[in-house]
């Protein structure tokens, strides 16, 4: 039988081999991080412009591990701490919203529209609904996964801050 510092060792070191594996440890009864999903693009995308920053959505899948990783260990911090305006929208999601061009679609309708195929999939949107950086597709890279969403978050940035050319 192991002792009480013998199971709080082991616990460490498996919650360490966990998150070194890639796989989040979450504390008994931690409420899952929550994105809002997307209503209205115009609208949301209006509201990031005005704080001079992109809009970011990322495209979800219901049970797909790797979204919730890019949910709870990027995105929704990022929102949280540093006011990022992100939302979600959800392949699959019969969910109306209304698209860019101001028709309303579904999720799922939305998300064959940009021919996305793999989940998660970010995009950084920028005046005109225009993709303002190269779009981070899948979570398959923990190491740099932080880093590749920061260098498109701040080229998205700069994008917006360049004025306007005729």
């Amino acid at each position: 039988m192991l002792s009480r510092t013998g199971m709080e060792r082991r616990w460490v070191t498996m919650a360490g081999l966990a998150v070194g594996m890639g796989c989040v440890v979450e504390p008994a009864g931690a409420a899952p991080v929550v994105l809002p999903a997307s209503v209205s693009l115009p609208d949301e995308l209006a509201r990031a412009l005005k704080s001079g920053r992109p809009l970011v959505v990322m495209v979800s899948l219901d049970g797909c591990v790797f979204c919730r990783l890019t949910r709870e260990n990027y995105l929704g911090p990022m929102q949280v701490q540093q006011g990022l305006p992100v939302v979600q929208v959800d392949m699959r999601s019969t969910q109306p919203v209304r698209n860019f061009a101001g028709a309303v679609v579904t999720h799922d309708e939305l998300v064959r529209s940009w021919g996305i195929k793999i989940a998660p999939t970010v995009l950084f949107f920028g005046s005109g609904g225009l993709e303002l950086a190269e779009r981070l597709v899948g979570g398959m890279l923990p190491d740099f996964y932080g880093a590749y969403l920061d260098d498109r978050l701040e080229l998205a940035k700069k994008k917006i801050a360049q004025p306007s050319r005729p």
